[in-house]
């Protein structure tokens, strides 16, 4: 019994995006690991862009022209 978690920053992916996805990701596991559709399960989590950092900088900052940290 797959269970797949997709995580995607909330920025207004619509519900036929969000259903296209669902469709895609399950039949990738039929296609690759020979799973059940009716027993592969997929969960989307929208997280907001100022919950989402990237080399120390969130999502939100980013799109605001805020440098990430360089090492």
């Amino acid at each position: 019994m797959p269970y797949i978690n997709i995580k995607i920053t909330r920025e207004g992916a619509t519900a036929k995006q969000k259903a296209e996805l669902i469709k895609g990701v399950t039949e990738l596991l039929v296609r690759v690991l020979n799973k059940t559709p009716a027993t592969t399960f997929v969960v989307i989590d929208e997280v907001a862009t100022e919950d989402w950092g990237i080399a120390g900088v969130s999502v939100k900052e980013l799109r605001q022209g805020i440098q990430p940290q360089s090492q």
